[in-house]
């Protein structure tokens, strides 16, 4: 509960009570260090970049560090919960069933922290974009397998009753084939006999 109390204060919001909180995803530290070398590779290749490389050598650990204290990923019986970001906050509430795939990606340079990224694919997304995208979650491959399986049990138990009534839909439609066809091939007897009964 106090976790909860100091979560709230630092302006995250839990999920809604109904839902039950399976996961709440831990964080690699070494994530910082990540991102402050991305930052330092970026201000060498550009040339403005040059001029602020003093400056984000001396604010880019304290920013990277709160930049990875505003991540938030807790995994529902219902849902995935994200939020993150300083200045911009992103909150995204993505519901299991429209969940398609989590994604791993994993650079040499984020291999070398060990660290990897994980990407939130859904239905109706643009093809080769994700709708979250979160660094540095611990043991991600393990999270990714844990939101998937609770995406399954979501799934099956939300379209079982419904599968069932296609099916019966299905076999009652087949059954009407059969027999209209049936009349049919009748009809088609009757009349070759009559024809036949004629000449």
């Amino acid at each position: 509960m106090a976790r909860l109390h100091r979560l709230r204060s630092r302006g995250y919001n839990a999920p809604m009570s109904n839902d039950t909180i399976i996961k709440d995803a831990e964080f690699n530290d070494a994530v910082t260090t990540y991102w402050l070398l991305n930052g330092i590779l970026l201000c060498i290749v550009t040339v403005i970049g040059l001029v602020a490389l003093p400056f984000w050598i001396i604010i880019g650990k304290f920013f990277t560090r709160k930049y990875l204290a505003s991540h938030r990923c807790t995994l529902t019986d219902k849902s995935l919960k994200v939020s993150k970001g300083i200045f911009t906050k992103i909150e995204k509430t993505v519901p299991l069933d429209r969940i398609t795939d989590l994604g791993i990606v994993q650079g040499p340079i984020m291999r070398y922290f060990d660290i990897e990224a994980l990407s939130v694919e859904t239905a109706g997304n643009s093809s080769g974009s994700s709708l979250v995208q979160l660094t540095g979650i611990k043991d991600g491959r393990a999270f990714r397998d844990l939101v998937l399986a609770q995406r399954d049990t979501v799934t099956l138990a939300n379209s079982g009753p419904s599968d069932s009534v296609t099916v019966a839909s299905a076999v009652t439609s087949n059954d009407q084939t059969v027999q209209l066809l049936t009349e049919i091939r009748d009809t088609m007897r009757n009349i070759e006999n009559k024809l036949d009964n004629q000449s």
